[in-house]
């Protein structure tokens, strides 16, 4: 999940760290980092957002995966560039970008502002964003993660790319799906290059934006599942779907995004979404590979357990998981 976890230096508080050792402990098969923002310059969209880039932030890592290697589980660093869900005034470098200048329609969650008018990004600005990629891909690697994801979900940098909605450039990075996919290539192909063969490699992709979540990001199951086919010949290991609700149906068809998407993909596939007690698990992993969970196992140190026992669960709503914004210590 994004966070807002670090005091200082880009390193998350250790309490957040120890909470991703005590999953682990607590038999998660899969631990996730936060989000983690991929350059200085122009990637941070909230306050004290976590980087990987420098040997202190790296060090501070190291254990935390050990930790979690050790509980036998696999540790996965997200990475992630914000885009235009951003303000300037975090940012080092003093402004947003993205593929076009157009705004989110709503208002900062956080500064309860319109969003700024984004820099439309110049040739340069997306090499140096990939090499940022790169760079925190590097820092992974170093800091022995076993896998790595690019976050091209949510509304943030790379979905605005894929998005017509959000893409309106004229250039071969605009237009056509193949244009509004040869950032997400380009990206991949340069992250790869960094990240041995025995780490594993994934992308996140999703029909929804954090921001103006009535939108579809995408035209029609068409759509999504040429960029789907497209994802499925990178060298990646597995495509992540995030969904605001597994078991609805996509595209105005009967099926599920899990369905649609395994139709379009040989490649394994993880799901999220209102996946919270076992009924709605073994419901997902009809169609899907593995199940991912965000306020379940933020809020419920036991949830994997809980799961095993098919004891009753809630359904926690957005609002319950705010903890994960505060500097309140974490279950």
């Amino acid at each position: 999940m994004t966070r807002m976890s670090s005091p200082g230096d880009s390193i998350p508080r250790q309490d957040v760290l120890d909470f991703l050792v005590k999953r682990a402990e607590n038999d998660a098969a899969i631990v996730y980092t936060e989000a983690i923002v991929t350059d200085y310059e122009s990637a941070q969209g909230y306050p004290q957002q976590a980087r990987l880039i420098t040997q202190r932030q790296i060090e501070a890592w190291k254990p935390v995966v050990e930790a979690i290697r050790k509980e036998g589980a696999v540790s996965i660093m997200q990475m992630f560039h914000c885009g235009r869900m951003a303000w300037p005034e975090i940012n080092p470098a003093n402004r947003i970008i993205a593929p076009s200048a157009i705004n989110p329609r709503q208002k900062n969650f956080f500064t309860d502002e319109p969003y700024p008018v984004p820099d439309e990004m110049s040739t340069f600005d997306i090499q140096h964003v990939i090499t940022g990629f790169v760079e925190t891909a590097r820092g992974a690697v170093a800091a022995g993660f076993d896998g790595i994801e690019i976050h091209g979900a949510h509304g943030y940098l790379i979905n605005t790319f894929l998005s017509s909605y959000s893409n309106r450039r004229t250039d071969h990075y605009g237009g056509s799906v193949e244009n509004r996919y040869r950032f997400a290539h380009e990206v991949i192909q340069a992250v790869r290059q960094v990240v041995p063969a025995d780490r594993l490699l994934t992308f996140r992709i999703s029909n929804w934006g954090g921001v103006d979540m009535e939108v579809s990001l995408f035209e029609d199951k068409a759509e999504w599942q040429q960029i789907i086919k497209m994802l499925s010949k990178e060298p990646i290991d597995a495509i992540s779907v995030s969904t605001y609700g597994y078991s609805k149906k996509a595209f105005g068809t009967n099926q599920t995004m899990a369905r649609v998407t395994r139709e379009a993909t040989d490649l394994p596939i993880m799901i999220c979404g209102r996946i919270y007690d076992r009924a709605t698990a073994e419901d997902a992993l009809k169609d899907a590979d593995i199940i991912l969970s965000a306020k379940s196992i933020l809020l419920n140190p036991n949830w994997v357990d809980d799961i095993r026992r098919d004891k009753e669960l809630p359904l926690y709503k957005s609002e319950e998981a705010n903890v994960a914004y505060t500097d309140d210590p974490l279950p």
